[in-house]
């Protein structure tokens, strides 16, 4: 009990106490599928689209691992 009770401890401090950026490019994506069409049938057969084809999961990754680092290091986001 006592080794389970330290291992969530410390997964929770690495996991759950993190620095996240804006996340530009994931949320200009979820902005440009809003927009796509004025049908919202549409608009959630692209989003369906783009998540079968992993087009939100790649861009999410991106944005964390590669952007929001490239801000953190250098102050400014490279997507506008």
């Amino acid at each position: 009990m006592k080794k389970s009770f330290i291992a969530a401890s410390l997964a929770l401090g690495l996991f759950g106490a993190s620095c996240l950026g804006p996340n530009k490019l994931f949320n200009g994506l979820t902005e440009w599928n809003k927009g796509f069409n004025d049908n919202r049938w549409v608009n959630e057969a692209v989003f369906l689209g783009l998540n079968i084809i992993p087009v939100y999961g790649i861009c999410l990754w991106v944005d964390y691992i590669v952007l929001n680092s490239i801000e953190w290091w250098g102050g400014e986001n490279p997507v506008k």
